[in-house]
């Protein structure tokens, strides 16, 4: 069975004030898909996230990463094969160089130290910020904060690759170029979001979360096309799927 496989199934979680964040989530997603986790606040995006890469574990329910359930005990080897790029690229960047923070990850697994160069080069060079290197994260601009977080968990190789909101306070070049990246990634890909235009752009395949359980789950253009379904959800049409404005005609 592919490491790369990500299932849940009958996934519940109940935080401590009572509030059910998701009841009965099950999914599975195989090698090199990218899948679009969307739904209104409060649907379950973030709590599922928290499972997917470990940081919470499964009380009712599993979660699979390849053959490895996901437990108290799995955890090391959960998080090396589940990246996770978190909505703040903030929350990633905290060494005086760019460079040290890609570093970061792979000198904790013990590599040796060309090894880890290497590792650094080809993760910088995969989101195109190579000269960034011998920069101060707090000096980046948003983009260039988003790309090197990306770097950080390129650098680990992990085997899936989940975003946490990752078009959030981009300006619109940046996000044309996120995209890109993205788009050109191989790896199985996870993009939790409220920019529904992103999914269809970078997924092929879409999961609807509402008030924690899964209301649709398939292709990104059928889902995204579902007005019935979106307005049940609260979630709006992506732009790109919307009427034109001016004429009323079917978008181009």
């Amino acid at each position: 069975m592919s490491h790369h496989l990500v299932e849940a199934e009958g996934l519940r979680h109940v935080w401590p004030d009572g509030t059910v964040a998701l009841d009965g989530v099950s999914f599975r997603i195989t090698h090199g898909e990218s899948v679009g986790v969307v739904g209104a606040n409060g649907a379950g995006k973030s709590t599922l996230l928290l499972h997917l890469c470990g940081a919470l574990v499964p009380r009712e329910g599993r979660v699979r990463v390849g053959d490895v359930p996901v437990t108290k005990t799995t955890l090391e080897t959960v998080r090396r094969a589940v990246g996770t790029v978190f909505q703040d690229p903030d929350d990633q960047l905290f060494l005086p160089t760019v460079r040290d923070d890609v570093a970061f990850g792979p000198l904790n697994l013990g590599l040796p130290s060309e090894d880890v160069e290497a590792r650094v080069a080809s993760a910088l060079d995969a989101v195109d910020a190579g000269p960034l290197a011998p920069r101060a994260p707090w000096r980046l601009s948003g983009g260039e904060k988003r790309r090197v977080a990306i770097a950080t968990v390129l650098a680990m190789s992990p085997d899936v690759l989940v975003l946490d909101e990752p078009s959030s306070g981009l300006d619109p070049r940046s996000r044309r170029e996120l995209i890109g990246l993205l788009s050109a990634f191989r790896h199985t890909r996870i993009v939790a979001t409220h920019d529904l235009d992103l999914v269809l752009d970078v997924c092929t395949r879409t999961i609807v979360l509402d008030r924690g359980r899964v209301a649709a789950d398939g292709p990104t253009r059928e889902v995204l096309a579902d007005e019935e379904l979106l307005a049940r959800c609260r979630l709006e049409r992506p732009l790109s799927l919307a009427p034109c404005p001016r004429c009323g005609g079917a978008p181009g």
